[in-house]
């Protein structure tokens, strides 16, 4: 039986493995930024950037997540996906590369895809250089909706969705409200 959305989060944050562990301190040090970038700057006190900072988090949360299947050393769901992209990809030349470069060298892009997607996570999740993560992400998102376009069973919009949240964290960087990037000039 599939699980519910709910089953699905409760099995994600009380599963006894030291992800979880880091996660849950991702999100209490996230909680810690927002309430101390709430009493340090008045204009943080609005109802946007409350909702930024949730949505913020949410997304980071997903990337956390979706890199829980790629911790290495068992790369046989991203070979999986990656052959995906290898027999539906939309363009030729990123299913060759993938094909011939990333699956035979799987030891040295699996822990990249792996490290990548937790950065992704860790830069929404505490809003830290969330223009330099969403730029990443919305990369690997399109790398997803350009490599999975015709994959059975794939919605190719979800990655492109996916990309469209990541282009719009990258033109407003979401690390500006409740998070780290509110002490820093440049995001």
């Amino acid at each position: 039986m599939r699980p519910s959305p709910i089953e699905d989060i409760l099995a994600f944050v009380t599963k006894a493995a030291w992800p979880t562990a880091v996660f849950w301190l991702l999100i209490v040090l996230s909680a810690l930024i927002a309430f101390m970038a709430w009493r340090r700057d008045p204009m943080q006190r609005t109802g946007a950037h409350v909702g930024r900072w949730l949505l913020r988090v949410v997304v980071g949360s997903m990337w956390w997540q979706q890199s829980l299947w790629k911790i290495p050393p068992d790369f046989d769901g991203l070979r999986f996906w990656m052959q995906n992209m290898v027999d539906h990809g939309a363009i030729p030349l990123q299913s060759q590369l993938v094909g011939s470069l990333v699956i035979p060298n799987m030891p040295v892009f699996g822990p990249l895809v792996y490290a990548l997607e937790v950065v992704v996570g860790v830069s929404l999740i505490l809003g830290l250089f969330t223009r330099a993560g969403a730029a990443l992400g919305a990369l690997m998102a399109l790398n997803l909706w350009l490599g999975l376009y015709s994959a059975p069973n794939e919605w190719p919009w979800t990655y492109a969705f996916l990309a469209i949240i990541q282009i719009g964290y990258f033109i407003d960087p979401p690390g500006r409200s409740l998070g780290l990037d509110t002490t820093r000039k440049i995001s």
